[in-house]
């Protein structure tokens, strides 16, 4: 188990942080886990020496450091938590130019115009439909997709957490609510 936090530019929480760089089995650096933590590491590359599937097996929690650019636009914490609760133009959902722009859904707008989600939880289930372990629900209602949608797939095959979809599809309308402010003040 890890955690994902999202930063406007990782680096620069790196150089506050003291950490340690996770690595993967094949030794290689892990694209964004880090430790807070010591942990068996190589003193000059900073590397973990054990991959991150064995340091959780050891008890070593792996936080992973994620680069999401659309933070860069929000000016401070007042202004994320605005994006946040205003209501988004769901119906800019159905057009292409736009969910081609957008954080996560860029390239699916059939799914978006299909479904047409108007809350964050549908929001979620089309973002977790998207993966290959729920993508059968893309032709099913909403009744069908809530039932089915938050269960662990049977064949092992990935899929998103309720929490990290509904996490996602909060990024998603702050990125909507950005572009139509973007907009709006050109």
């Amino acid at each position: 188990m890890d955690i994902d936090i999202d930063f406007a530019n990782r680096d620069e929480i790196l150089k506050t942080v003291k950490h340690r760089i996770a690595t993967l089995d094949t030794k290689a650096k892990h694209n964004t886990g880090v430790y807070v933590t010591e942990i068996p590491h190589d003193p000059l590359t900073l590397k973990a020496t054990i991959d991150y599937k064995e340091a959780e097996d050891r008890g070593y929690f792996k936080l992973d450091f994620l680069n999401v650019s659309l933070y860069k636009h929000v000016r401070d914490l007042t202004h994320l938590s605005e994006l946040q609760e205003r209501k988004p133009l769901w119906e800019l959902l159905g057009h292409k130019e736009f969910t081609d722009g957008l954080f996560h859904i860029a390239g699916h707008h059939e799914l978006c115009q299909k479904l047409q989600p108007k809350s964050v939880i549908e929001l979620a289930a089309v973002l977790a439909i998207i993966r290959p372990g729920k993508r059968y629900l893309a032709d099913k209602t909403w009744p069908e997709i809530h039932a089915e949608v938050w269960k662990k797939p049977e064949d092992g095959s990935y899929y998103f957490k309720k929490s990290h979809a509904v996490s996602y599809a909060v990024a998603v309308i702050v990125h909507m609510n950005l572009l139509v402010e973007i907009l709006a003040n050109e």
